[in-house]
């Protein structure tokens, strides 16, 4: 058994543009003499590697701690993929549950809209985002509206194509749009 560790280090993680970079603060230190060493973080939901829920662009969508733990855990393939990925290029796939694109790509809106037809549970990306920085509502409404969770922010470099377990569980937060995440694929 294998395991890929596809996540970024979140301090030194991308940051979609227009968002804080990650910090920490540490409140306590035991080289300076405290007992234990303590921190605090502060951070967007959507720094590195995170998973965007459907009420990130869906105004009646599942909150983060609403989705079905089974979306985030199960089969998925991995695909390389460049430049916008059109709905010629998804049907030339085969039909998935899971599918992370490995590569500098970003969906179009007919891309989007041909993986809802697969009725997909989760969508991954190394992008900080699955659609162009300049358009991002459409692609994320399409997936997000017909229940398919978002993975951006991944680290696929060192993984070939091809079927893998997928771990990658949000934080449980209450009422939120999205999580920070520690995504796995296991290669048997």
């Amino acid at each position: 058994m294998k395991i890929y560790d596809i996540t970024q280090e979140v301090f030194t993680s991308n940051v979609y543009p227009g968002d804080n970079s990650p910090s920490f603060k540490r409140l306590m230190e035991m080289k300076e003499g405290a007992l234990y060493n303590f921190s605090t973080i502060t951070m967007s939901l959507h720094n590195g590697t995170h998973l965007d829920a459907p009420w990130h662009f869906v105004n009646d969508g599942e909150k983060i701690d609403e989705v079905d733990l089974e979306k985030f855990i199960g089969q998925a393939v991995v695909v390389t993929a460049n430049g916008n990925i059109t709905a010629d290029f998804i049907k030339e796939l085969p039909t998935c549950e899971r599918i992370l694109f490995k590569g500098d790509c970003v969906f179009t809106l007919d891309g989007a809209e041909e993986l809802t037809k697969w009725g997909l549970k989760l969508v991954g990306i190394e992008s900080q985002s699955v659609a162009p920085v300049e358009d991002p509502i459409p692609v994320h409404v399409e997936l997000l509206s017909n229940e398919v969770v978002i993975l951006e922010g991944l680290v696929l470099g060192d993984v070939p194509d091809g079927e893998y377990f997928l771990s990658a569980l949000p934080l449980k937060l209450g009422g939120l749009e999205g999580s920070p995440c520690r995504a796995i694929l296991i290669q048997k």
